[in-house]
């Protein structure tokens, strides 16, 4: 089994009993992640091209982010891939993990029916666009699930000063699927919605969607990820060698960074995610250094 997208306790069950008899002899890195860069396929060529070259078997499993760290403070990952600042700092501070390190970005785009009922087309920021939403009581879609995209979209909200509810404001009953499936029932809906690039890239190449992008380029919608290692203190059981391994490939300049920054190129014309390490990486190789 490459990944699973959490859809329970018993899917992590089996992901994590299908892998930890290799994970004592550090042959495999457990990680849950958040689902937007698995959808893009990132993930998976991170993972495939990491063992290639070290021998070190990489397995995840997909969540929001939200549920990607409560599977961590369960001590069951090694490592976590994630979205949502302000729950990962928690996520240290409480001693669940080591340490938040920058990995890579993309932005969100809010998206909507071409003929755009609420006239955000001309919102000069995120939160106009939101606010003219609001106003209008258009068809709005929320991911709704404590996932890195669904507190990004309550954040945007909050920025505005607005608290949104009504008929119009739809909480997708199943938004823990991830953002492709929340971005195709927004299009079968014809709402707006908030939504990262990649997904957007990713699911119209697909099959081209109805919907489209609104308002976009507002440093707001930055969507920065980063990776946490399970703290070893807390669980011993954690793989924390094969972690670190993992780490110092995904943040190197000439590694998995490289990959980050020509990922989409062939298929999109761009690339879906921007490297994010350089700085983080920099001090790492001076710290060993002294």
């Amino acid at each position: 089994m490459k990944h699973v997208n959490l859809a329970g306790a018993v899917a992590l069950t089996l992901l994590v009993s299908g892998a930890r008899a290799a994970h004592a002899a550090d042959k495999v890195v457990l990680m849950s992640s958040t689902i937007g860069p698995i959808d893009a396929g990132i993930v998976e060529v991170l993972e495939d091209r990491f063992e290639q070259e070290t021998g070190i078997r990489v397995r995840h499993v997909g969540a929001g982010t939200g549920q990607a760290l409560k599977i961590a403070e369960s001590g069951n990952v090694d490592l976590v891939m994630v979205h949502a600042k302000a729950l990962e700092e928690e996520f240290v501070q409480n001693g669940f993990g080591t340490e938040r390190i920058p990995f890579m970005y993309n932005d969100f785009v809010i998206v909507g029916p071409p003929a755009d009922p609420a006239g955000i087309r001309s919102a000069s920021t995120a939160g106009d666009a939101l606010e003219a939403i609001a106003g209008k009581g258009a068809p709005f879609v929320s991911r709704g699930d404590n996932s890195g995209t669904h507190l990004a979209e309550l954040g945007l909200w909050g920025k505005a000063g607005l608290k949104p509810a009504g008929a119009w404001y739809e909480v997708y009953e199943k938004g823990s699927e991830g953002n492709a499936a929340t971005l195709k029932h927004a299009d079968e809906r014809q709402a707006y919605t908030v939504i990262d690039r990649a997904t957007w890239l990713s699911v119209n190449k697909e099959a081209p969607l109805k919907l489209a992008i609104l308002a976009e380029k507002d440093p707001a919608l930055l969507n920065f990820i980063s990776l946490i290692p399970v703290n070893q203190r807390k669980f011993p059981g954690v793989n924390r060698q094969g972690a670190a391994a993992f780490v110092k490939w995904l943040t190197a300049p000439g590694k998995g960074q490289r990959i980050v920054q020509e990922f989409g190129k062939d298929r999109y014309g761009a690339p879906l995610f921007f490297p994010d390490s350089r700085q983080w990486h920099g001090a790492q190789k001076k710290r060993q250094k002294r």
